[in-house]
């Protein structure tokens, strides 16, 4: 049982609402006045907090974390590079096409790539290069997906408002406040799994759409994902119309298989980005695909720019290159899709227990629990699910020592270090969790 009073957090958020808006580094991380977490350490799969509280995360960071936390095979060989070769140098190392041809080992979808730093870059970097070699403006992206925080994707199905009585469609929105209106011009919304509003945005707009951009499990959308035949379908418009296909792998590369869930699908994207799971933690990500796209980056008169001053650091290519190898070399995804299925389970038995009709979506190490009869198709279908009894029991589950996101919008997360998980323990505590939901009703 998480404690009442907890002194530490209190002053450290008062430390930090003086210094920081909200008092966090990212919004996100505001949970309120009292409830903000403040982190002292982290190890495996726990995370202990300012007042000595230690929970369970299937949290991850949000995914970051695939192998666990201070991983001691990683941070060694990012501490090696540190000391003998140094950090950030603003010229070229070895290290970038170890990383790359470890990356084309695993994803025969990549033939050449570029790095960046984090998953928004990652997604910028390929919407442009995508505009640059079709010469064409229009980005299609799919509700219930995140692309990360720059403008232009910034805009999304008010599905948490939407009337689904009187609405015919969720309203499109900002993010919040300082997004131009001008920045959707050229991007297009589409629901996920519905072929008909596909066809009818290329009907529309075809002469001048460079791409689809889509996380084929949505990362941010509790885990829903494309069909086979959606998927194929994504391929076969692209190539008919001469647009491109964007996967954003960010959350699903390197964790849902040791190709992505393009191996999972066994459709090729023609550009792709990556960031969490390929550093264990170190903030590094990447974008790329077939090679005669990514040559528009040059120096050519209508070439694409792209780099950065932190682009390919060693500390983040290091970590990279460690994590790729382990999850290459071992059998840790099979372990985390074990462990994953094993706690899909428990959860089923304790909901079935009290009468929940529940269902999963995604693959074992990214799993979201959704509460109705099916599964969502779509982030419209999720608005149906019973989403406020998922936050009671989230929030219970915090409180009884496991972390994750209190919406059902967020995955949960397994890393390789959760095989040391108390499954007894965790589904006691789960049990516990609804049971008090239910009566709070």
């Amino acid at each position: 049982m998480t404690k009442i009073h907890k002194p530490s957090s209190i002053t450290m958020f008062k430390r930090a609402i003086d210094n920081m808006p909200l008092g966090v580094a990212d919004s996100y991380r505001y949970w309120g006045e009292d409830n903000t977490v403040f982190l002292k350490s982290m190890k495996g799969c726990t995370i202990t907090d300012c007042d000595d509280q230690t929970f369970t995360d299937f949290r991850l960071a949000y995914g970051p974390i695939i192998l666990g936390y201070r991983d001691e095979r990683i941070d060694k060989e990012v501490i090696n590079t540190i000391t003998h070769v140094g950090t950030i140098s603003g010229f070229s190392t070895g290290l970038d096409s170890d990383v790359v041809e470890l990356i084309k080992s695993l994803c025969p979808n990549i033939e050449k790539m570029r790095f960046s730093n984090s998953g928004t870059e990652a997604v910028i970097g390929a919407v442009r290069t995508a505009r640059g070699f079709t010469k064409r403006n229009k980005i299609v992206v799919v509700e219930g997906g995140f692309h990360g925080l720059h403008d232009e994707v910034m805009w999304k199905s008010d599905v948490d408002n939407w009337d689904i009585n009187t609405q015919e469609a969720p309203e499109i929105i900002p993010f919040g406040g300082g997004i131009p209106h001008n920045t959707r011009e050229h991007q297009v919304s589409v629901p996920l799994n519905d072929f008909d509003a596909l066809d009818a945005v290329f009907a529309a707009h075809g002469n001048d759409i460079a791409a689809i951009l889509i996380e084929p499990i949505m990362g941010n959308c509790g885990s829903i994902a494309s069909t086979q035949k959606y998927m194929q379908k994504l391929r076969n418009i692209c190539d008919a119309n001469a647009s491109l296909l964007i996967l954003d792998e960010v959350k699903t590369g390197f964790r849902v298989a040791k190709g992505g869930a393009q191996s999972l699908y066994g459709i090729h994207a023609d550009l792709t980005t990556y960031a969490k799971a390929i550093g264990n933690g170190y903030p590094v990500a990447c974008f790329g695909g077939r090679a005669d796209v990514m040559d528009t980056i040059s120096f050519d008169k209508n070439g694409v720019t792209h780099g950065g001053t932190y682009t390919a650091n060693m500390v983040a290519l290091s970590a990279a290159k460690a994590t790729l190898t382990v999850l290459k070399e071992t059998d840790a995804l099979e372990t985390i899709n074990s462990v994953g299925k094993a706690i899909k389970a428990l959860l089923s038995r304790v909901f079935t227990k009290f009468g929940i009709e529940h269902c999963f979506a995604g693959p074992d190490a990214m799993f979201g629990v959704h509460f109705g009869s099916t599964v969502p198709q779509n982030y419209r279908d999720w608005k149906q699910t019973n989403s406020d009894l998922y936050t009671q029991f989230a929030l219970n589950l915090i409180n009884n020592g496991v972390m994750l996101e209190p919406d059902s919008r967020e995955p949960w997360f397994i890393c390789e270090a959760h095989q040391t998980t108390d499954l007894k323990w965790l589904e006691q505590v789960a049990e516990k969790s609804m049971e008090a939901a239910i009566n709070a009703k």
